[in-house]
């Protein structure tokens, strides 16, 4: 369980894993931008949507814990609550987006072997482009979101001495 002077196994455990998945996420989407047609870009992105999917089931579990433990966790102030919200609503929006956009082709989904939806027969073009329109973008934000997170997690240690990345690795 999670406690005022850090975060519980579970907490660390959920916050790493999506850590990774996310730097792959990005890697991926970066080959893609700017390896097009390689076999760099061919063996990142070739997860990109079924990890994409884990994510969000990720960050939906992870809020739930976050809830479930909301008097216990360590206070993290005003200003990184507010940026911890908005990560967390990047995360969901940022794949729900992709979801959308691939149930608006009708072509179907399925994520590692299990079908999230079927094929149809018509193309819904307003979810298309809503996605197509947003989903780039807020993952390039996300990414530049992610460096801010990281970079205060340093930048706490040395303005106030506060040990804030302590909490995420040593509970």
């Amino acid at each position: 369980m999670d406690h005022p002077n850090g975060y519980g196994i579970v907490s660390r455990v959920l916050h790493w894993l999506m850590a990774v998945l996310l730097a792959w996420q990005f890697t991926s989407a970066a080959s893609r931008q700017f390896l097009p047609d390689t076999p760099i870009e061919d063996f990142f992105w070739a997860t990109h949507t079924s990890l994409g999917l884990l994510l969000l089931i990720l960050v939906l579990v992870r809020g739930a814990w976050a809830i479930a433990n909301w008097g216990k966790r360590p206070d993290s102030g005003l200003l990184a609550g507010f940026g911890h919200f908005v990560l967390y609503l990047m995360m969901i929006a940022i794949p729900t987006l992709a979801l959308l956009r691939a149930y608006g082709r009708g072509r179907g989904y399925s994520a590692f072997g299990i079908q999230i939806f079927s094929p149809r027969d018509q193309e819904i073009e307003d979810l298309v482009e809503l996605a197509n329109a947003w989903h780039g973008l807020l993952g390039w934000t996300l990414l530049a979101l992610v460096v801010g997170h990281i970079t205060m997690a340093f930048l706490h240690r040395r303005a106030d001495g506060r040990r804030v990345l302590t909490r995420m690795t040593k509970g």
